[in-house]
């Protein structure tokens, strides 16, 4: 493991499926063109609804009314209460076995993630079996950070800084795997090894080669 202490992860599109291939599937239902939910996500993305309400600075029902008027005036109005259901993705076992390795090495585990305060706990699951399998995962953590409680989101680099505070570790000791290269960017400009996420299995085989344990 050399110099790294502790792994840091993302959850959505990480620990579990991304949510943009439910975008797609969504898009192609609606007839709406590929790439326009995310096109609606990064149209002034540090104010608009879906930052917001990550802030929980507006609740679902104001998220509904406002997604729906960004997503009419780039031309195709969508309610955001259609929109929340796409984000619970399933878990992927082998990256809960990953974390379950890490911890077994003596590894520190920290997750920072994007939340809303709709369904239940980072992976917005809707209740019931889901929920509870979530929750398993999330004990495996030794700190969690969600922006709808911190009031931060990423990429502010403040929701970083807040988790390397709770480790008691520094940026240099380590590693920070995301879906989002936009995420990804401050966690590197602040020393950590950064880890984008485009295919569960290569990266698995970069976090297994950085700290030197099978994975």
């Amino acid at each position: 493991m050399g110099q790294f202490r502790a792994v840091i992860w993302d959850f959505g599109g990480v620990i579990t499926e991304s949510p943009f291939a439910a975008f797609r599937r969504f898009e192609a239902e609606r007839g709406l063109p590929d790439g326009f939910l995310r096109q609606v996500n990064a149209t002034n993305p540090d104010a608009n609804a879906w930052a917001r309400l990550e802030r929980s600075e507006i609740d679902a029902e104001t998220f509904d009314a406002l997604f729906a008027a960004e997503s009419g005036a780039l031309g195709h109005a969508v309610r955001g209460a259609d929109v929340l259901p796409l984000l619970s993705g399933a878990i992927r076992p082998r990256m809960v076995a990953a974390l379950d390795s890490c911890r077994a090495a003596g590894l520190l585990l920290g997750c920072i993630t994007n939340n809303a305060r709709v369904g239940e706990g980072p992976g917005m699951a809707p209740g019931g079996a889901r929920a509870a399998e979530v929750a398993a995962v999330l004990a495996r953590f030794d700190h969690v950070i969600e922006s709808s409680k911190a009031g931060v989101r990423k990429p502010d680099p403040r929701i970083y800084a807040m988790m390397l505070e709770r480790l008691a570790v520094p940026a240099q000791a380590c590693i920070y795997l995301d879906d989002l290269g936009i995420n990804c960017k401050p966690a590197a400009a602040m020393g950590m090894t950064a880890i984008k996420v485009r295919d569960e299995a290569e990266a698995l085989a970069e976090l297994s080669a950085a700290l030197g344990i099978a994975l």
